[in-house]
């Protein structure tokens, strides 16, 4: 066959291709669970068929990536990274977060209890499953359960502590939070309402977009987004192969860690409180923001409409995350890799 003859390599595919607004629909459905608290992204990913792919990206933010880079060897740089895949995914994550942290925001400000309950009940439920994933209950376990449960327990209390103020804090919030994305049954969203800074960040992106459609920037507001990114991203570069190898090597263990400090934090998001906030002469609630009202814990006394919504809640959130559960165990259990 002479050269004219030779067939014509393959082009790459056009951006973008179906593929691509695949991925972003699968990062919308993960951006969206992300910014739920008791939630997992990454539990939503094993359903979806794309963990295993997702893990391996981020793992490869390593020396030989940036070795690529240096040579300025560009389109092997991508290839190791995966940017096809994680370029659409991540624009759909972002976007699911964005679009849903202003309903958040809404719901704590002027629905709290229903909202808590909400919560409470994903979390309740997902303390459950990764206590499933506890192999074995020995003593070394059941310390390590308790302690972490007392810990966070304590930690929490409504007047225990205030989260510091400073973007050195909210570095440090992105950074942890970020680590609940890779593992199944662990919410990011959850990791930020026990640091204190949930409500701080669904307000910021939920206020910056706005403002930015007005033409007024809120050059204080993107500077702390800005860090909480850049947090996330170290974190999810640093944390996520120590979190790999504590699983792999002490995964019992860890499990049971992690599944005390989520029943020690079901104390801060006790749906029945009641608000205890001193408010001057010339404030009311409204006038306070969430972030700076008191709440004190009381059992429910009054069993109206409210209170039955509010269990109501309870249950299908916990019926939720164990559908969740089964449908990763089904597509897990044949090997799906595609929806």
């Amino acid at each position: 066959m002479s050269d004219s003859e030779q067939p014509a390599p393959p082009s790459p595919a056009k951006f973008p291709a179906k593929a691509d607004l695949i991925q972003v629909g699968r990062g919308l459905l993960m951006g969206g669970a992300d910014i739920i608290p008791g939630v997992s992204g990454g539990t939503v990913a094993l359903i979806l068929g794309i963990y295993q792919r997702l893990v391996t990206a981020i793992s490869h933010c390593d020396a030989r990536l940036f070795q690529l880079l240096a040579k300025r060897q560009w389109s092997e740089a991508a290839a190791h990274l995966d940017l096809r895949f994680v370029i659409p995914l991540g624009v759909g994550i972002l976007t699911g977060v964005v679009s849903l942290a202003s309903l958040m925001h809404y719901l704590l400000d002027y629905h709290l209890q229903l909202t808590l309950s909400v919560f409470f009940g994903l979390i309740l439920a997902s303390s459950f499953l990764v206590g499933q994933m506890v192999k074995r209950w020995t003593v070394l376990n059941v310390l390590a359960f308790l302690a972490s449960l007392a810990g966070v327990y304590i930690l929490v209390g409504e007047h225990s502590i205030q989260p510091p103020e400073g973007n050195l804090y909210v570095f440090f919030c992105g950074m942890i939070a970020i680590c609940a994305m890779i593992l199944p049954g662990i919410s990011g969203a959850l990791i930020l309402i026990l640091l204190g800074k949930y409500h701080d960040v669904t307000g910021l992106l939920k206020t910056i977009p706005k403002e930015l459609l007005k033409g007024n920037i809120d050059w204080s507001g993107l500077l702390t987004v800005f860090v909480f990114v850049m947090g996330c991203l170290i974190g999810l570069i640093l944390f996520s192969k120590v979190l790999r190898w504590l699983l792999h090597n002490h995964h019992t263990l860890t499990m049971a860690v992690l599944c005390g400090l989520m029943v020690g934090s079901l104390r801060r998001i006790w749906p029945f409180k009641v608000d205890i906030t001193a408010y001057t002469a010339d404030q009311t609630p409204e006038m306070v923001s969430f972030k700076h009202r008191i709440y004190e814990n009381v059992w429910p006394t009054t069993f109206n409409g409210l209170f039955w919504a509010s269990i109501a809640l309870i249950i299908i959130s916990g019926v939720f995350i164990w559908g969740l559960d089964f449908l990763s165990r089904k597509y897990a259990l044949h090997g799906t890799s595609e929806l």
